[in-house]
């Protein structure tokens, strides 16, 4: 970087009539104070035409110089405030016309200097405050010592400046269209496409020209400085100058670190910078720099619905990697398309599909007063997510995988809005029943553990023995078998593991019998069958089905048998 500091290492040169512009990019002098990296050590002099990045800490101002040698000379100084407003000002004072030392050519004393230039006060020609990138531009500016003043009151931060006496030539930032906006051409749910017109420093002076969008949810950003520092990986801010490279090899000014102890300073710059690569890793996932190239038309994609973004534009010249700012836009995504609201009726069964990770919004309006309200939910294949709320007071939420029934207390004129959410994994088919009658119960009960055992040491050539668990309340048990091939697997089984298809959806071939069975000792609720007339070796899968007292059945686990081959 091209940030020096001293506080006046101007006058460290001979003052004389013949006063010569400095610093300068096309003097000799300066090719050779450029080389010589202890002329510029600890210097806050701005170079003419490099731009340079620096630190402030609050309250704690900064100043920098730069000369003007002739009247009347073009004069541009550009200030870009990173993460957080600057208050700034440029003032000019004449510089002494000759030096003193009794007439003998030979410089004052530095100190003496010093003194004479920082007790005067100069000619304030501009001062701003505010966080935007703000320019002073003169095409004829007087000569002079020119001082710039740096001030963040609200907090550290870092900044950048730029200042030339040949503006006209040097055109280091790429320069907007005659309509800088950013147009949003398509909007949908989860996308956004953008358009903005190229910059003519692309378009006309062929400089090599690449666009960056930024994406948040906050707010615009004024520069691409703001969005670096916000990101945390602007390298530039958080490195040391390389040696070789930099004019100094130890210039701490862009650091905001004073350099009277060399071996001091350096100690705090390495414990500094290990603190800001631990902010600069911070992941910031809500915003988004992304660099297009040339283009001129980007979609982003990948956003959530009815959510407002805010979207900047960035030209970036890649010979000098400095920025401009297009105007920002900001869009607000549109909605999910709303889901039509399923309407139960008191105690008749309704059927629902939902698909992967959706959802399906149910209402229940009780007709009459009620006690009591009851919701069954016989999920079909994958897991559901149920809740319930009463006027939008959350009554329940809860996963159900078989059978379930909750309980609710009523309430006169209560509205119940039901959610389910679907699997994860797949599709879900439910069938959910809503009533204000506490005995209409159209589900049959099921026990805890509905899987259907089978006896090996009973496995003959022609039959399998198996049983399975009832509860208290007497219902009717069918039992099917269906033969599969040998290589049928539990994949398969899972995929035909639909509970909501009933015996009415099978072969007559397939029905072995049926049966009542209860029990009011829970811990003998339990039941045994032989399947007879089966072939040796065949594999077969068991299914068995309780059917409710209002005909609506629910299927046990399927299990797969497999009969002796010898016997």
């Amino acid at each position: 970087m091209l940030l020096l500091r001293c506080p006046l290492l101007l006058l460290l040169l001979p003052l004389s009539s013949r006063a010569q512009k400095f610093p300068t990019r096309d003097e000799e002098l300066f090719q050779m104070q450029i080389r010589d990296k202890a002329f510029f050590h600890d210097s806050s002099v701005i170079p003419d035409g490099a731009e340079i990045s620096s630190y402030l800490f609050r309250d704690t101002p900064k100043r920098y110089f730069f000369v003007v040698e002739e009247d009347n000379t073009p004069l541009a100084v550009t200030v870009t405030p990173c993460d957080a407003p600057l208050e700034w000002k440029l003032s000019v004072q004449e510089l002494p016309e000759e030096a003193s030392g009794e007439g003998s050519g030979e410089p004052e004393p530095l100190e003496q200097q010093k003194q004479q230039i920082t007790n005067e006060e100069g000619t304030e020609l501009f001062s701003y405050k505010g966080n935007d990138v703000e320019y002073f531009v003169s095409s004829s500016s007087p000569s002079g010592l020119y001082q710039l003043d740096l001030l963040s009151t609200e907090k550290d931060t870092h900044f950048k400046v730029y200042a030339t006496t040949t503006p006209e030539s040097d055109q280091p930032y790429p320069e907007l269209p005659y309509d800088p906006r950013i147009d949003v051409t398509s909007l949908g749910r989860t996308t956004v496409t953008l358009a903005w017109k190229p910059s003519p420093t692309a378009s006309l002076l062929k400089q090599p020209i690449q666009y960056c969008i930024v994406i948040n949810k906050e707010h615009n950003f004024k520069s691409l400085c703001a969005v670096e520092a916000k990101l945390g990986t602007d390298d530039a801010f958080m490195m040391a100058p390389k040696p070789g490279l930099d004019f100094s090899p130890f210039d701490f000014a862009h650091f905001g670190f004073p350099s009277d102890n060399s071996g001091k300073e350096r100690g705090f710059l390495k414990s500094s910078l290990k603190f800001g690569r631990q902010i600069s890793s911070k992941p910031r996932v809500d915003l988004h720099k992304v660099c297009l190239g040339n283009k001129n038309v980007f979609t982003v994609s990948d956003l959530k619905p009815d959510t407002q973004y805010y979207f900047d534009m960035f030209a970036v010249n890649t010979n000098t990697n400095m920025s401009t700012a297009y105007v920002g836009t900001f869009a607000r995504t549109k909605e999910e398309a709303k889901q039509k609201t399923i309407e139960l009726k008191d105690g008749k069964v309704t059927d629902v599909f939902i698909k992967r990770k959706g959802a399906k919004f149910l209402r229940f309006a009780p007709v009459s007063s009620h006690q009591k309200v009851t919701f069954s939910v016989h999920s079909c294949l994958d897991a559901v997510q149920i809740q319930v709320r009463r006027d939008g007071k959350l009554l329940l939420s809860q996963n159900v995988d078989d059978v379930r029934q909750f309980q609710l207390r009523g309430k006169a004129k209560a509205k119940y809005l039901i959610r389910l959410k679907g699997s994860k994994k797949g599709a879900s088919v439910l069938k959910i029943l809503a009533t204000t009658r506490p005995n209409k119960q159209l589900f049959p009960s099921l026990p805890e553990d509905t899987r259907i055992k089978a006896f090996d040491k009973l496995r003959t050539c022609s039959s399998v023995t198996v049983a399975w668990l009832g509860t208290q309340e007497r219902n009717k048990f069918c039992i099917y078998k269906r033969e599969v091939d040998d290589n049928y697997n539990e994949e398969q089984k899972k995929r035909e593991q639909n509970q909501c298809l009933g015996p009415d959806a099978r072969k007559k071939s397939e029905k072995v019998l049926c049966k009542y069975f209860h029990s009011q000792n829970i811990q003998k609720a339990v039941t045994t069958e032989t399947i007879r007339g089966l072939q040796p070796g065949k594999s077969y899968l068991l299914d068995v089905y309780v059917i409710g007292h209002g005909g609506h059945s629910v299927r046990y686990q399927s299990k797969l048998v497999k009969t002796r081959k010898f016997c």
